[in-house]
């Protein structure tokens, strides 16, 4: 059991851990070398073009400004200068909804941190029932100060269930508040967008196959006869997954050229050559950069052929297809309405926003996504119950006085002093963290397999995934295993009938574990994450061995977005934490008001500077996120009233029945009131949107506008690619005589490929076009035009 004088060791290393990380950030980030590291959002976003440097050589690397060291802290009230209005211009309402959820756990702790220390405190120390127990039961100063102190049978406990019902009702109404803000914004934010071309798209899984039909002609077909006013094309979706390899292949292969051509450039009297045997170990030895523009040639020639083979080959289709219609008022009824009698065929839905869209899931079978969700359901609660044993460990070595029991020849080493300290106060919360560490991964991967074609709903199913986990194995896991071992020497030596008081009094006593591993996880552990110090070596490796062009460099900057598979979750943990120890263990909460603090205004400087979010979602996570906080208020009442059952406080602990009763209901009203706002569309302001326009751009040509917007990124990138080529085939020589043309032949060696076409059931020819598409939150109030001659198509990547 970790004591005070434990707590304090292991708050001295994550304090002056953390210190370690800002004082670090706040020098790395003033150093023009690392200003892309640390403000990659301000280059993408065009807001800076250059590194802040002086004029000399060294100054493009070091700041030699010495004024600037003098304040580097500055960026913390510099991360607080921006409104949540210019945080959602500068990088979207998921952001700006993002740093809300932690005000709100500000809000909400703060006023229930001041009432509990006040009133709790004194309340549970002056009981004093711990000094009077057995002296098998593990006890630390800690425990005195939370609700185990109090004897039973005692009227102090109409003190806690107040102060339960208190917390409650301020939680729920703060609840209440920020749903009806958030939905509020939602609204605001999606109707003061400009035209973005998933507001006309559906996406249809489940095309049944007829027979001596393609699925083209079957989608216009139906669609046409239902929806006769407002369709009016499709884009089919390919499968390309052999496509996508070579892709992959000539991307690496484009790399090795790169890096040749660039250590030639460095010392052009040497050529670069390689050995072409076994992992080039051994082989004959050819020019390098010759070998792999060979090699090059070669595989476009069969990217070509095989582009050829997937537009002509009708089995290359996939049963998916993206719709178009010529109003928001057309797509919502279709996105939102049964298409036909048989509910499992012609699935509709909103068509994810095109950055958002995970192609490779495109081409999954719609039959087998309810065995893969089987299948990954019963493979997740097997990866919950595995981790058990590395949990178990884990709080091993946080209850060590309770293994000495058990295991007295470990004493002589357990007791030194600084050892006992650094076991039970650093290292259990840093060894659980190294465990959780690749969990959202494998969790990602799980999900991926799932068949969902949206990254925002990928990264919500996976947080959803290990915000069970952590429930399970880092919350209860972490209360059951710990008193297992903390309390098994009592276990072996008292009555049966002793065993339910004695776990009642010991779960307050895994508060000294939680405090450990907020301190290290969310005090250190953000305090790192402002740091950035693996985007910032690869950086430099990258500026150092691969980096030849402006180009070059911007793709080597790393802004990375904010992880919401594992940040949600943790941060759901957090409230947990807060809610169920408000009243259980009270000096618990501090702890938790400094993560809060800390992590809004890290988060809010790397929105602002760092973060490019891959897609927008609109805040469509914060239901869930609501869910959870509810889920810990339940979680909360019921184990305070099975921790007063066993305190035989049986005048009290009926009047706790109610209460998760109560919250349960405030739950359902929130969900009926608030979430058909992030789960539909109304057809009131699809209408209101469609009418404004019509009356603003009367000529709007939309088939022109929708036509490429679903075009799948690699056969986008392999069409540019072909386009540059083809540019590149007219040289301009000019001598002292004359200027003539001289045409070189193209990278693949023969002319682009023609593409899959989009079908519109009125067939005409279509103007120059724009893609209206925003690639970054930014882009929403400009979109640049792509070049006309873009095709209709779609594949899939595997």
């Amino acid at each position: 059991m970790a004591t005070l004088e434990d707590i304090g060791v292991s708050a001295a290393i994550n304090i002056l851990s953390a210190i370690a990380f800002l004082v670090a950030f706040a020098l790395l980030r003033i150093q023009p070398i690392n200003d892309r590291v640390y403000f990659p959002k301000w280059y993408i976003s065009g807001g800076r073009s250059t590194p802040r440097s002086s004029g000399n050589f060294v100054g493009k690397f070091v700041n030699l400004n010495f004024k600037t060291y003098l304040t580097f802290l500055n960026w913390m009230p510099q991360a607080l200068r921006m409104t949540e209005t210019e945080i959602i211009n500068h990088a979207g309402l998921d952001s700006a909804v993002f740093l809300r959820i932690y005000t709100l756990g500000l809000k909400m702790f703060v006023p229930v941190t001041i009432v509990a220390l006040l009133i709790l405190i004194p309340v549970n120390v002056s009981s004093g029932t711990l000094f009077f127990l057995r002296r098998e039961l593990v006890v630390s100063n800690i425990d005195k100060l939370s609700i185990s102190n109090v004897p039973p049978k005692s009227l102090r406990f109409f003190v806690h269930i107040a102060l339960e019902y208190l917390f409650t009702i301020w939680i729920c109404f703060l609840l209440y508040k920020e749903y009806d803000t958030i939905a509020i914004m939602r609204l605001h934010f999606l109707a003061s967008q400009r035209r973005r071309v998933e507001q006309f798209t559906v996406v249809v899984r489940s095309i049944p196959h007829m027979s001596g039909h393609s699925v083209s002609d079957t989608v216009d077909s139906f669609f046409q006869t239902n929806h006769p006013d407002h369709y009016i094309g499709h884009q089919a979706v390919y499968n390309a997954n052999r496509f996508a390899k070579f892709v992959t292949k000539r991307d690496r292969l484009q790399n090795w050229l790169d890096y040749y051509r660039l250590k030639f450039q460095r010392r052009p009297d040497r050529r670069p050559t390689i050995t072409t045997g076994c992992l080039g170990l051994w082989g004959r030895k050819v020019d390098a950069i010759e070998y792999y523009e060979q090699h090059i040639k070669e595989l476009d020639k069969l990217m070509s052929s095989e582009r050829q083979k997937i537009i002509k080959d009708p089995k290359s289709i996939l049963p998916v297809a993206f719709l178009s219609f010529n109003s928001r008022w057309g797509a919502s009824v279709c996105a939102q309405t049964q298409q036909s009698k048989n509910p499992t065929l012609w699935l509709t839905d909103w068509a994810p926003e095109p950055r958002d869209i995970y192609w490779r899931n495109l081409a999954i079978p719609f039959v087998s996504l309810t065995i893969r969700k089987l299948i990954i359901t019963l493979s997740v609660f097997a990866l919950v119950f595995f981790y058990m044993i590395p949990i178990a460990f884990v709080q091993s070595l946080a209850n060590l006085d309770g293994l000495e029991k058990v295991a007295p020849f470990l004493r002589p080493v357990i007791e030194l002093k600084f050892i006992k300290s650094f076991l039970q106060g650093f290292l259990p919360g840093l060894a659980l963290k190294v465990f959780l560490y690749i969990l959202p991964t494998v969790l990602m991967i799980m999900s991926k397999i799932e068949g969902y074609i949206a990254l925002s709903t990928l990264e919500r199913k996976t947080a959803a995934k290990y915000y069970y986990f952590m429930l399970v194995n880092v919350f209860l896991g972490s209360i059951v295993t710990g008193t297992a071992f903390q309390q098994l020497h009592a276990f072996l030596h008292q009555s049966p009938t002793q065993i339910p008081r004695t776990i009642g009094v010991s779960i307050p006593m895994k508060a000294t574990f939680f405090m450990t591993y907020i301190m290290v996880d969310g005090w250190a552990g953000i305090a790192g994450e402002i740091l950035r110090l693996k985007p910032l070596v690869i950086y430099h490796l990258k500026n150092m061995f691969l980096v030849k062009t402006e180009r070059d460099r911007e793709k080597a900057m790393d802004p990375g977005s904010v992880d919401f598979p594992e940040t949600l979750p943790s941060l759901q943990l957090y409230f947990l934490l807060g809610i169920v120890y408000a009243v259980v263990t009270p000096i618990l909460l501090p702890f938790i008001l400094v993560f809060f603090a800390l992590a809004y205004l890290v988060y809010r400087h790397q929105i602002i500077n760092v973060y490019n979010q891959r897609y927008e979602s609109a805040a469509a996570f914060w239901p869930h996120v609501h869910s959870h906080i509810i889920a810990s208020l339940l979680i909360s009442q019921l184990l305070l009233l099975g921790l007063l059952s066993t305190k035989k406080a049986a005048k009290s602990t009926p009047l706790l029945v109610m209460l998760p009763i109560l919250t349960f209901a405030f739950h359902k009203y929130c969900k009926s009131r608030f979430e058909p706002a992030f789960r539909k569309y109304p057809l009131e302001e699809a209408m209101a949107k469609d009418l404004l326009e019509k009356s603003s751009e009367p000529d709007l040509n939309i088939k022109a506008y929708l036509a490429d917007s679903y075009l799948h990124p690699i056969l986008r990138s392999f069409e540019v690619e072909e386009e540059l080529v083809e540019l590149e085939r007219v040289e301009v020589r000019v001598d002292k005589h004359q200027t003539h043309h001289v045409s070189s032949p193209t990278l693949s060696g023969e002319p682009s490929s023609p593409s899959p076409p989009h079908h519109v059931h009125q067939h005409q020819p279509s103007p120059p076009h724009y893609n209206d598409y925003p690639t970054s939150p930014q882009d929403y109030y400009y979109q640049p035009p792509l070049p006309p001659h873009y095709v209709y198509q779609y594949h899939n990547q595997p």
